[in-house]
């Protein structure tokens, strides 16, 4: 199926890296065009290079987005040299561990700078470029918001965030044509998640239990099958599916884990 992507110019935040990896690669592979924005240049140009390897095309900006005047600078930057911008995926962000009792507010207020502040400043930079181009949004969120995970409170509070913006963008854009959708993940083996599994003493072990848990084949989601969804919605394919919290993580969610 032509997705109707090709020479599409399309921002992706943390798109070197696991989750946000996997959509850059998906989006070239379908003829767009990713301009990945992360901090670290050299997994930037990696991944960049990959893509260029593979027949593609993408772009790299290097933006720090938890400093709100980065945001601004990397959409000038991306207008400047291109002038449109046909859709954002906003995946940046990490699960990091500011709890309840074991936080504090200067570490929940930086978590949230890390997890939701740059989704929307990000988006409120890009919409005029958003508004000509009658673009797309996808929203990168997480099962924390829903099903709680303990000692987390302020990434799960972001992706709640995540989730209210997404429906409200969706109301606010209607107008223009522009839609807001958010992919909400569960269990994804990235490179922090393998970071986060290896604190266990028996990584093993907790990662069998994990699987275990998951619905569909008893495994976790792969990157590529959020990527496919998210390129999906990026796409007119998708012409009336506006304001969803899609859930793409093997019925982790939603189903009854007690199943056998």
């Amino acid at each position: 199926m032509d997705l109707h992507l090709k020479d599409l110019y399309i921002i992706v935040t943390g798109g070197a890296k696991g989750i946000g990896e996997g959509i850059s690669k998906a989006l070239a592979a379908e003829g767009a065009i990713p301009l990945i924005v992360g901090r670290e240049r050299s997994d930037n140009e990696k991944t960049v290079n990959a893509i260029e390897s593979a027949g593609g095309k993408a772009y790299q900006f290097v933006a720090e987005l938890t400093q709100p005047d980065q945001c601004k600078r990397v959409i000038d930057q991306i207008m400047e040299q291109f002038g449109r911008i046909d859709g954002v995926v906003n995946n940046a962000g990490v699960n990091d561990g500011v709890g309840l009792e074991s936080g504090n507010y200067e570490k929940f207020m930086a978590s949230l700078h890390k997890n939701l502040v740059h989704y929307y400043l990000m988006v409120h930079h890009a919409l005029p470029a958003l508004k000509a181009s009658r673009g797309a949004v996808v929203n990168i969120s997480s099962k924390t918001a829903e099903t709680g995970q303990g000692n987390t409170s302020a990434y799960a509070a972001a992706n709640g965030g995540r989730n209210a913006l997404t429906r409200e963008w969706a109301v606010e854009l209607l107008p223009f044509g522009i839609r807001v959708n958010a992919i909400i993940v569960a269990e994804c083996y990235t490179p922090l998640y393998e970071s986060w599994i290896k604190t266990f003493d028996n990584p093993t072990e907790k990662l069998r239990q994990i699987n275990a848990k998951i619905p569909l084949e008893h495994r976790m989601t792969t990157a590529a099958e959020i990527a496919h969804m998210a390129v999906f919605l990026l796409s007119d394919r998708s012409s009336h599916t506006t304001g969803q919290l899609i859930h793409v993580d093997g019925g982790y969610v939603h189903l009854d884990r007690a199943l056998s």
